[in-house]
């Protein structure tokens, strides 16, 4: 049995540093401490709370630099997007600090009693597991209403961004959170489901893939323990004739090859009309072929590596498969190692791999539809249902599709992103549950009702 974990350069391939994991006695005393802390910690109150807030805002960026080369070496990402990733972290303490107070109030109901009212009460110690291509991101936006909201946390981060999961419970304790509240484990997958089926944890919640999402549900199902999934996606990214596409094309772009495709959320399936197709493949080749590969540390790179070298063998077989099945290679398709090049591919059906399942790197299909009809029918036509982005300037048009989409979001003129101010979260196989706004604070909190009659 495996009881280390190596993290290593993607770009370079050289070994970063190796970890031992936790050991079944040492997971036993985190769980017993968090459990422990949490009986104190639910009682601090939530000025105080929010207090570290701002404490943890300004760790953050006293160490930003330091923690988006971590990042970047970790995982691959360009270090301009990985001090954004950080600064994005700090925004949502800010957020939580503004607004938590208002969130959790109790909410006054009217009824035939003297008083009566839904009280939001923690739950106790939550296990997050999350991945690696947002490192940060992924776990501030679980952690930081989690925690505000009085529980404590435990965190099973992705082996390869040990580090970072390492870097995170240190932010924590350098901004004054009590020990206990955040904690990191490293653990493997049979230590995990013990921890689920254990009564010191009172819920769950996995940013992952639907494989890891369907497993973690079946065992905390069994364990009749709260969940939060937030899995995978295929994003149709729908440009209509009258798109503006001066506007908006670096936007479309980067909806694609952010963070080199390795997104949940990103656009994954582009369905264009014909009016506009070939303008638009025109345009958008263009700028593909203009983004920077480099060594992801330097600043003026825009396009880094995969996270490590299985993703990018999966990215292959994905395009290589579709390719035989009719698809035509406009640019890309080249790998490595980890790096796999901004790839565009014409010609598709709904039966290829590029169309039908999961792209998690620089993959850009395109099929040319006749009209907007026809384009919102082949996006909603998709197993997964985390978003949607239309790009029109018939504004009236989008908004009449809006219940046609059941994804848990739809972007108009704008590429899908979180927000702090706005719930995350998809439906069918991309999941359930959401994270982030009100709806976020209240994922992992007893809806108490109170009913006093004098």
């Amino acid at each position: 049995m495996k009881n280390s974990i190596k993290t290593v350069n993607p770009f370079n391939n050289k070994t970063l540093k190796e970890y031992q994991l936790h050991t079944a006695t040492e997971l036993k005393t985190i769980l017993d401490t968090a459990n422990k802390r949490f009986y104190e910690w639910r009682h601090t109150s939530i000025k105080e709370r929010c207090r570290l807030l701002l404490n943890l805002a300004q760790v953050m960026d006293d160490d930003k630099q330091e923690l988006a080369e971590l990042m970047t070496q970790e995982m691959g990402k360009p270090i301009s997007q990985s001090i954004a990733e950080i600064e994005k972290c700090i925004t949502l303490c800010d957020f939580y600090a503004v607004n938590a107070d208002d969130f959790l109030a109790d909410e006054l109901i009217e009824t035939e009693a003297t008083e009566s009212f839904i009280s939001y009460d923690p739950l106790g110690t939550i296990l997050a597991i999350m991945p690696w291509n947002y490192p940060f991101w992924q776990v501030m936006r679980f952690a930081l209403p989690t925690l505000t909201a009085g529980n404590t946390a435990i965190l099973k981060h992705a082996g390869n961004v040990t580090g970072c999961a390492l870097a995170i419970e240190e932010l924590f304790e350098k901004a004054g959170y009590p020990k206990g509240c955040f904690t990191t484990i490293l653990a493997g997958h049979d230590a995990i489901e013990e921890l689920i089926a254990n009564d010191g944890i009172k819920a769950v919640t996995l940013t992952g893939s639907e494989k890891a999402g369907r497993k973690i549900a079946e065992t905390a199902g069994k364990n009749l323990k709260k969940t939060v999934l937030e899995l995978g996606g295929n994003n149709a990214c729908i440009i209509l004739d009258d798109a503006d596409l001066d506007t908006y094309m670096d936007t479309i772009v980067n909806a694609r090859m952010q963070n080199a495709g390795q997104s949940c959320i990103a656009a994954k399936r582009f369905i264009v009309t014909e009016s506009i197709y070939d303008e638009f493949l025109k345009r958008f080749k263009d700028k593909v072929s203009k983004l920077k590969h480099d060594d992801p540390l330097k600043s003026d790179t825009t396009f880094g590596t995969l996270a490590r070298k299985d993703i990018a063998d999966i990215i292959k077989k994905q395009v290589d498969d579709s390719i035989a099945l009719g698809a035509t290679l406009v640019i890309g398709n080249e790998q490595d190692n980890a790096y796999f090049a901004p790839t565009i591919l014409t010609n598709i059906t709904k039966d290829m791999p590029v169309f039908k399942e999961e792209t998690f790197g620089p993959v850009a299909p395109i099929m040319k539809v006749k009209n907007a009809e026809e384009a919102f029918k082949i996006a909603s036509d998709s197993r997964f249902g985390l978003g949607t982005m239309v790009f029109t300037q018939s504004i009236e048009l989008a908004q009449e599709y809006i219940s046609i989409i059941d994804d848990g979001a739809y972007f108009v003129n704008e590429l899908v992103k979180s927000d702090a101010r706005l719930p995350f979260g998809g439906t069918k196989a991309s999941g359930y549950g959401r994270e982030l706004s009100k709806e976020g604070i209240h994922e992992f909190v007893n809806r108490k009702t109170v009913y006093i009659k004098h």
